[in-house]
């Protein structure tokens, strides 16, 4: 007769800023019983413009720190850390790393009909190819296009920040405060060139854009399909700690914890909130050292 096996170990999962929240959330709405330590690189942040090597330097420096938490994986929620720093974490560190690029090349490659896929993202995911190159690895006869649109970052922040109310009436609100037309001019300029392509799938590559569902979809049409690795990798952490038999114990009280290397921990808190769509806790600042 078998032992049970389980880990309450939380899971690590870090980004450049708020974004990856948007990849926490995704795992607390699939695996509940889950503790998350969550780390937001926000005084380093945007890594999208920043040399790959650079980025790569962080990731190994950030997933050094939560091994030395004692995570049980790590999740690289940043879509430019993993196209740059993803394989040598893989090989530097004894737990499993995950990133999102793969879960969401897969789910578009799967979902697409007419094989031509978009693909938005900051200008270090589309220079890297990741997205192309992992799509057409799935399916070598997927035309994929990728646009840079790193406005896009800054559409969603400060959307945050025109927010200033509960995080349940940012919720209920959510379309509206990213539903402005100064915000539709800049997605026009961005997505009409992809809709032209006559794209049929649109992968959301950059784990802020999420917040900006239905202003994208508003521009690009019902019959294109977005594609949120958000839920695509959260599908993946679970199949992996089912693989390994280390989920949380059943019935597991889970502890979130955030750290920001940010000075303001509660702007934070309160932006970080909105995108998790629930209050955080714990919230701590962390200082790394200059590489």
């Amino acid at each position: 007769m078998d032992t049970e096996h389980f880990d309450n170990r939380p899971i690590g999962v870090f980004d450049s800023g708020y974004g990856g929240l948007t990849v926490a959330r995704a795992l607390q709405k699939r695996l509940p019983e889950e503790s998350i330590l969550y780390f937001g690189d926000s005084a380093r942040c945007p890594y999208g413009p920043r040399d790959q090597a650079e980025v790569d330097g962080f990731v190994q420096q950030i997933c050094t720190w939560l091994v030395g938490r004692d995570v049980k994986m790590i999740v690289i929620a940043c879509n430019t850390a993993t196209a740059a720093g993803l394989a040598h974490a893989q090989e530097n560190f004894s737990v499993p790393v995950v990133g999102v690029v793969e879960p969401g090349a897969r789910a578009a490659a799967h979902t697409t009909l007419n094989r031509r896929v978009g693909v938005i993202a900051t200008k270090g995911t589309v220079d890297s190819n990741a997205y192309s190159d992992a799509i057409r690895h799935i399916d070598a006869g997927i035309t994929v296009f990728s646009t840079a649109t790193p406005r896009f970052v800054e559409i969603a922040e400060m959307g945050l920040k025109l927010s200033d109310g509960p995080i349940e009436d940012y919720m209920a609100d959510t379309t509206k405060v990213y539903i402005r037309p100064e915000f539709e001019d800049i997605a026009r300029q961005y997505l009409e060139p992809l809709r032209r392509c006559d794209i049929d799938t649109l992968v959301l590559g950059c784990t802020h854009y999420p917040l900006l569902k239905a202003l994208i979809g508003g521009v690009v049409g019902r019959k294109v399909t977005l594609v949120n690795s958000a839920d695509e990798t959260a599908r993946d952490v679970d199949h992996i700690l089912r693989r390994r038999r280390a989920h949380a114990r059943s019935g597991n009280v889970p502890v979130h914890s955030f750290f920001t290397t940010a000075d303001d921990v509660e702007e934070f808190r309160r932006f970080g909130g909105r995108v998790l769509a629930r209050p955080m806790d714990v919230v701590a600042h962390v200082d790394l050292p200059a590489l």
